[in-house]
């Protein structure tokens, strides 16, 4: 108890003693512990502290408490100035190990080093020797390769560029193992052993004509229709020019001339050499950068215009203005990681920036396709296109927008795939993540649902185009012409809501709020647009009732004409004059069509009241006859119904007759009817009245004298002018 007791001083109390062997504890002391123990919490605090110290472990810290914005960057600044130091330190290291390197290699045996250097220079001449010989061979395959696929398409370029790469590849392989057959005859031993700087040299002219032969292919100097990139000639000499020597320059130096000189002279000699071409090479790319610095930017500019100059456009010509800066940033960045941290941080930039160019490379052309794809269009054949006339128009209206979407994928994908490979964004990690699959499984299911919809859009939507085709089958009947399209736009609608629906519940939204919030939405739609409402009804209860479709002929309450649409809430009529009138149907009282079943032409004539009706008759069935003559005899449907007299007016009797017709063609019957009975009228002389003027003389201009007299008409004037007094 008393060992306890000590130890309990010691952590909580450690001013109770002044020195550690004291032998007793004063009454404050005891008083604190007797208050610990008999607090739960405090005790078990206190036996946590007691096994931590019996088993050695040392107690855990208390955290800190989250620290402040102001603290937080002080951290970040104080981090950065920390790393800035340690460069620059390792800068100085650098240049000092430099000077140490040049100081040796003067006191260095040159011996060793010039026999090996002899060794080495006759396997690389045979290498050298052999691989220019088989250069031509290659360049001969690859100039009948271009002249086969020239003038053809990106199939066939692609598929050419694959062959002519596949040739060269075969002549950098038989050169190494060439070059390997001569080093064993020329420095190797009757073993059949060869020395290490032999392989050093056969490796790295692998490497390097591996290397060179990727850009071969990509940019194919010689041959423009092997060229995979939409560059010119000259650009694509200049940029293989450089490329290759560059690669050669770096892949010789670090593969094969650095192990030689540390083996054979001092590591600080080939140390020195890395240093110096690492500077060589990326003082070349700055040069590179400069010269070609107006037509890049011209590039950009170009490609930023062909955008429109928004969104992608800006951030291209945002890029045109400041590209060289940010390269010449990325070479002396470069250099200045690999002096400081060569065998971790270079190998990390060289390789984000090798996967940065490949995405880059290759959501370009992915880009450039799609591009082409939008630019093309799609072509429908001639029997698709006469039975859906529509869908091409369709098809164009529409896949463009999936291309775009398709074009903005990539570019995201390219972003991702930066992010990874400079470990700014762990996208593979997040993604196996079950946050991440699930996001992900979300967004593509809620992608499908949407994709779905537009097709079955585009299918419903060309089902009924081919439905209302009169070309093709059997015509649709004005019925069918105003049903379908109802179908098709209430199909429309509720594919819209419920695919909005399914998308969003794919993401995980909860759509039942969304469903009782439509119901009070619709509730209070229903309260305040009641007009709303009612239309819908009142067109409901008319496209039960089939008292119009499209192509009618209707007076809707004071308009008349030809119905050109009909909705569930509103018809769209058009007069005699063209003039269209939108009606919905809340203000429809009273629907009077003029062509359902058949039509009749109604001829109501005054004649004098001396004519002989029953000559009249004849006359109006003679007119009658003569119409049954014309073209219009399969229109009529029935005799002629003459009804007789059925009114007396001030100068004329009134008769009527009846022509019964085809809906809708009442109307050039009569025309045509009317100018018949105008014929035989004056054939049989049967007067239709029309108004006459009297002059009566009054009796005052008879009492003066003043009288008018008739005069003979004059020259030029018209028959039946009266005569001036």
């Amino acid at each position: 108890m008393r060992l306890l007791l000590l130890v309990f001083l010691l952590i909580f109390t450690p001013g109770a003693f002044a020195q550690e062997a004291a032998p007793v504890a004063d009454d404050a002391g005891i008083s604190e512990l007797v208050r610990i123990i008999e607090n739960p919490e405090t005790r078990a605090a206190l036996v946590d502290k007691l096994k931590q110290a019996e088993s050695g472990a040392p107690a855990e810290e208390t955290l800190p408490p989250d620290l402040s914005i102001a603290r937080q960057l002080a951290e970040y600044t104080k981090t950065v100035a920390e790393g800035a130091s340690t460069t620059l330190r390792s800068l100085g290291s650098v240049f000092v190990e430099l000077q140490h390197g040049l100081t040796g290699t003067m006191d260095a045996d040159f011996t060793a080093l010039r026999d090996v250097a002899l060794a080495v220079l006759a396997v690389a001449v045979g290498l050298i020797g052999v691989f220019l010989l088989l250069r031509l061979v290659v360049k001969r395959l690859q100039r009948v390769i271009a002249g086969r696929v020239a003038g053809k398409g990106w199939l066939s370029r692609i598929f050419g560029a694959a062959m002519a790469a596949l040739v060269d590849f075969g002549a950098v392989l038989l050169a190494w193992g060439c070059g390997y057959v001569l080093a064993l005859l020329l420095a190797g031993t009757m073993s059949g052993r060869m020395g290490i700087n032999q392989s050093l040299l056969l490796n790295a002219f692998l490497v390097v004509e591996l290397s060179k032969l990727v850009v071969r292919t990509i940019l194919s100097p010689p041959h423009e229709e092997l060229r995979l990139l939409p560059v010119g000639d000259d650009n694509a000499a200049y940029w293989s020019f450089w490329l290759a020597r560059i690669i050669a320059l770096l892949a010789y130096t670090f593969f094969f001339v650095t192990p030689l000189l540390a083996a054979n002279l001092t590591p600080g000699a080939a140390a020195s050499v890395q240093v110096l071409v690492m500077a060589a090479a990326v003082t070349i790319g700055i040069v590179i950068v400069l010269q070609n610095r107006d037509d890049v930017r011209n590039w950009l500019y170009l490609l930023a215009a062909k955008r429109g100059g928004v969104g992608m456009g800006q951030v291209l010509r945002l890029v045109g203005q400041h590209w060289h800066q940010l390269a010449i940033l990325y070479l002396v960045t470069l250099l200045v990681v690999w002096f400081t941290n060569p065998d971790e941080a270079l190998p990390f930039m060289l390789g984000a920036t090798v996967q940065s160019v490949i995405a880059i490379v290759v959501g370009t052309l992915v880009g450039s396709f799609i591009s082409r794809a939008v630019t093309a269009g799609m072509k429908l054949p001639e029997d698709v296109k006469k039975r859906l006339p529509l869908l091409e128009g369709r098809l164009h209206a529409f896949v463009p927008h999936v291309m775009r979407v398709v074009h903005g994928v990539v570019v995201g994908g390219v972003v991702v795939t930066i992010a990874q490979a400079w470990s700014i964004f762990d996208f593979l990690g997040w993604i196996g993540s079950e946050a991440g699959q699930q996001l992900a499984g979300s967004v593509l299911s809620a992608a499908l649902i949407v994709l779905v919809c537009i097709v079955l859009h585009v299918v419903v939507a060309s089902w009924v185009e081919y439905r209302l085709n009169t070309t093709i089958g059997k015509a649709p009947t004005p019925r069918e012409k105003t049903l379908l399209n109802l179908f098709k736009n209430a199909f429309t609608v509720a594919l819209v809501i419920f695919g909005l629906m399914l998308a969003l519940a794919q993401v995980g939204v909860n759509i039942a709020p969304l469903i009782a919030g439509a119901g009070v939405v619709g509730l209070a739609i229903g309260f305040g647009a009641q007009k709303l409402v009612q239309d819908i009804i009142t067109g409901i209860f008319i496209q039960f009732e089939n008292i119009m479709n499209e192509g009618d002929v209707v007076a809707v309450g004071d308009k008349s004409g030809v119905v050109e649409k009909l909705t569930i809430r509103s018809v769209t009529i058009r007069d005699l004059s063209g003039t269209v009138h939108l009606i919905p149907f809340s203000s429809v009282d009273q629907v009077s069509n003029m062509m359902r079943g058949f039509s009749f032409h109604v001829a109501e004539i005054g004649v004098a009241y001396d004519s002989d009706i029953d000559q009249v008759r004849a006359a109006l069935a003679t007119a009658f006859d003569r119409l049954m003559q014309t073209p219009h005899k399969d229109e009529i449907l029935d005799e002629l119904d003459m009804q007789g007299i059925i009114g007396f007016a001030a100068s004329a009797v009134t008769v009527r007759a009846r022509i019964k017709t085809l809906p809708g063609k009442q109307w050039a019957i009569g025309r045509k009817f009317n100018e018949l009975v105008k014929a035989v009228f004056a054939e049989e002389g049967i007067e239709i009245p029309y108004p006459h003027i009297t002059y009566v003389q009054g009796g005052e201009a008879r009492a003066s004298g003043r009288v008018l007299h008739a005069e003979p008409p004059r020259r030029g004037r018209g028959k039946g002018a009266p005569a001036a007094g």
